[in-house]
């Protein structure tokens, strides 16, 4: 055995205690439930379960402390409860990360998905750990290579950078934040699947990420017929894991998918505990839980690696005003707007690239590539503005030169932005410069 499944047998084996401590069922209060005998050794957080006369248990957290009884939000409904049930503290409020967590597949509290044995790691970590001091990051790093075209060109994306990938459903989130796992540039991938429907897991796994994406990544995941105590526990599992690697020097790719659903556990959660819900339907503590785990990716300290993250979103509508949408354009490094639109005439990724922002821009690219992305965004931006004029046959030619050299170059741009196998940056901008020369357009 190595030396560090040795810490890990060691750490596991610290782990067992000789004694439990007890309490009891003393209220069942809606989908609450009230205990007594542990308020003075409980902590917001810790795990309970409670055992039932007819030998099933019910696993939950503590929610409130009320003196020497405490307020637990169980997993489940809680049928079958009765007074003076058992209620045992299982004391495990972080997750403890190991290096042979890459390639599985996990629950937020660190216990294995894919049938087969895992081992803890021998440090536990907390699930809301603080970002590294604002003074001491590093700024963000070098370009990355990511295998699409889109984004090894127009919307660049930088180590430690934090990005939002803004869609709604059916349009290809999923499939491009695979895309991002097997192809980006990094050491470690690590998916927060928050809320995601049971029978998408596997077809996550085995399809989109493939076996090859699953060997660098290390999945977390909790359906959506779960609690929301073990839905919101998911994103914040995954940033612990991601912190994991990056405190020993490596480049890290955080994804949750979704922040959305995050925030709804949150609120579930949070109004349970008396929280009133006051921002548009969620409550005040929502935007700094978002803006916490956001802010806990991103450059580290020196000495430390990155951790590269991407949040996706579920926009109803395309309403990028809706208040998570709000929340997270402000803190993060750019956003990627998903156009159902786009995706329905068959273009992935289905990147609207006019509603787009990298923030990475223009200290990630150099003058010339700076050029090449102008010279694209005004061609565009130029044919969407007469687009329904250009379909229905009312623009002339010549009427203006600008919009001559859109037309010319639309179809080859939006065939350039779907490629998915670009091998390296430079060679995708050298194919997008052959574009832009092909259709007559000016480029540095």
């Amino acid at each position: 055995m190595s030396g560090n499944g040795v810490e890990c047998l060691s750490a596991e084996l610290e782990r067992v205690s000789k004694t439990k401590d007890i309490g009891r069922v003393s209220a069942v209060e809606g989908n609450l439930l009230r205990v007594k005998g542990l308020g003075t050794i409980s902590r917001i957080g810790d795990l309970q379960e409670v055992h039932l006369h007819d030998g099933m248990t019910i696993s939950g957290e503590v929610i409130q402390l009320h003196g020497s009884e405490v307020t637990m939000m169980p997993d489940v409904a809680p049928d079958g409860v009765a007074i003076g049930d058992r209620v045992v503290l299982r004391d495990q409020i972080g997750i403890a990360p190991a290096d042979s967590w890459i390639g599985r597949i996990i629950d937020p509290y660190g216990r294995p998905l894919d049938g087969k044995p895992l081992m803890r790691g021998a440090t536990m970590r907390n699930l809301k750990n603080a970002p590294p001091a604002p003074a001491e990051r590093r700024g963000m790093g070098a370009r990355l290579e990511t295998g699409m075209s889109i984004f090894n060109t127009v919307l660049p994306l930088v180590r430690g950078q934090r990005i939002g990938l803004f869609a709604g459903s059916g349009v290809g989130k999923s499939t491009l934040m695979g895309q991002f796992a097997k192809y980006m540039e990094a050491d470690v991938a690590v998916i927060a699947l928050v809320g995601e429907r049971g029978r998408e897991l596997r077809e996550f796994v085995e399809h989109v990420l493939g076996p090859e994406g699953l060997a660098r990544s290390i999945v977390i995941a909790a359906t959506s017929d779960q609690s929301p105590l073990v839905r919101r526990r998911c994103a914040m599992a995954a940033m612990s894991v991601a912190e994991h690697f990056r405190d020993q020097g490596q480049h890290v790719v955080y994804m949750a998918d979704s922040i959305t659903r995050f925030a709804e556990a949150h609120r579930e959660v949070a109004v349970s505990s008396g929280e009133m819900p006051a921002l548009r339907g969620f409550p005040p503590s929502t935007s700094h839980m978002i803006m916490s785990l956001c802010e806990r990716a991103g450059p580290g300290r020196d000495g430390q690696g990155d951790i590269t993250g991407i949040f996706s979103v579920l926009v109803a509508g395309s309403d990028m005003e809706e208040p998570i949408a709000d929340i997270l354009r402000g803190v993060l490094d750019g956003h990627v707007v998903l156009d159902r639109k786009i995706a329905e005439r068959g273009r992935f990724p289905a990147v609207d690239l006019l509603r787009s922002v990298s923030r990475s821009l223009p200290a990630a690219a150099s003058a010339p590539e700076n050029a090449s992305i102008g010279e694209v965004r005004r061609l565009l931006g130029s044919y969407e503005q007469s687009a329904t004029m250009i379909r229905a046959g009312l623009y002339s030619e010549g009427s203006d030169p600008i919009l001559d050299v859109a037309i010319k170059a639309w179809p080859e741009l939006d065939t350039f932005m779907s490629g998915m196998d670009s091998p390296s940056i430079q060679d995708a901008f050298n194919r997008l410069n052959l574009v832009l020369r092909r259709s007559g357009a000016k480029i540095g």
